[in-house]
């Protein structure tokens, strides 16, 4: 069997957007005729930018190679042009190419990715979502009215979630990371009440940052945390020196996780030796692959750390979550867009399935998983910004 041919999908995200501008998919086929699909994940360049790139890897690295050599086709890209390192746009296109090959590789044996790298442990995966206003709610007013917030958490509780997460601590700005303010800490605490007086015991309250604060400053709004109970703190300080966040580790009760901005075995290793975190969140879009998640997610089980795969792209990410997630003893919990309705469902043949708070693990070939190619194509990304954005140059130390 031979790898023959790519084509990507740079497909529009319609409002509300959730999940990003656009999901960047690709497709590959073999010589005799088999299809898999993959998604990457990347806000580092253009979505047509990143199509190009995964066409150059794959036309130079994959073409004619059976998609069965997994390991070997993973060691030529990463030590593509003699760099050998971690690079999250290298790494998010070889996620994409990875996936469609396990695809291929499921759809070839008849069986279902779980089932070829482990088998499955867990039959439904415990999901959460992210806060989202509705499409007829004005997002600015949503996301800075707690009892806005405290109602959609109610309300998602009342569907079948156990667990919520919102970002309440102010914008992440491209001058991060700062001290909060005593603004940023009070408006976070009145989110936080307002949340758990809605939820009482029934869900988890998930507090994200996205690496907004210096060491000094991520102490400080994890003490005022603590009474809430919040199941973790997701990157309370910038990514790239897990021994600084470590120090934030030591210095409260509450987990501490990380890992979408991450890739490679080589930076979660880091994370864990260093104490870090104990709640792993490895995007399957920008990680490697699945080979290299069940890697970490392994590496993470000698640690007796949890993974949490995060999820803020497209619904092909989210099948290649659940299939590693499946056969992982440490898993503790799934990213979900809502409950995979919308457009995440409708770019697909088959959604992914959601009951009663859990995505049910699918026994499809492959993935388990298609894209809807026509939708795909009536959607095509024709804008110019990026997947995501920091916020414009905010001085929060002003404030």
């Amino acid at each position: 069997m031979k790898l023959a041919s790519i084509e990507t999908f740079v497909v529009g995200n319609p409002p509300p957007k959730q999940g990003g501008n656009y999901f960047l998919f690709v497709k590959l086929t073999t010589a005799c005729g088999i299809i898999g699909y993959g998604e990457m994940y990347n806000a580092s360049f253009g979505g047509h930018t990143m199509a190009k790139m995964a066409e150059d890897v794959f036309e130079r690295e994959m073409l004619d190679e059976d998609p069965f050599q997994i390991e070997k086709m993973w060691r030529r890209v990463y030590m593509r042009g003699f760099s050998s390192r971690p690079d999250i746009s290298l790494m998010g296109v070889m996620s994409g190419l990875e996936m469609a090959c396990w695809d291929i590789i499921g759809k070839a044996c008849d069986k279902p990715v779980h089932a070829l790298i482990g088998g499955k442990l867990h039959e439904t995966l415990r999901s959460y979502t992210y806060l989202y206003p509705d499409a007829d709610m004005d997002e600015t007013s949503f996301y800075n009215d707690p009892d806005a917030s405290a109602e959609m958490a109610a309300r998602y509780v009342k569907e079948g979630f156990t667990a919520v997460k919102f970002d309440p601590a102010g914008a992440y700005t491209t001058l991060d990371p700062h001290m909060p303010s005593l603004e940023d800490i009070d408006r976070s605490e009145r989110f936080l009440k307002s949340l758990r007086e809605a939820v009482g015991k029934d869900a988890d309250l998930l507090f994200g940052t996205h690496g907004q604060f210096s060491i000094s400053g991520a102490k400080r709004m994890a003490r005022m945390m603590e009474s809430y109970d919040p199941l973790w703190f997701e990157e309370p300080t910038p990514p790239e020196r897990p021994e600084m966040m470590a120090q934030v580790a030591r210095a409260t009760n509450i987990p501490i996780a990380t890992g979408e901005r991450l890739t490679t075995k080589y930076e979660f290793a880091r994370v864990l030796e260093q104490g870090a975190a104990n709640i792993i969140q490895m995007n399957l879009g920008r990680v490697g692959g699945i080979l290299e998640a069940k890697k970490i997610a392994s590496m993470a089980e000698s640690f007796y750390a949890h993974i949490a795969p995060h999820l803020y792209c497209g619904p092909i990410v989210g099948a290649a979550n659940i299939q590693v997630s499946a056969t992982s003893p440490n898993f503790l919990i799934l990213e979900s867009i809502r409950k995979w309705d919308g457009f995440h469902a409708d770019i697909l043949t088959t959604p992914i399935e959601w009951a009663d708070g859990h995505v049910i693990v699918p026994d499809r070939p492959g993935l388990g998983v298609e894209l809807n190619e026509e939708l795909a194509r009536a959607n095509p990304w024709t804008g110019d910004a990026l997947h995501l954005n920091a916020v414009e140059d905010i001085d929060t130390r002003q404030r």
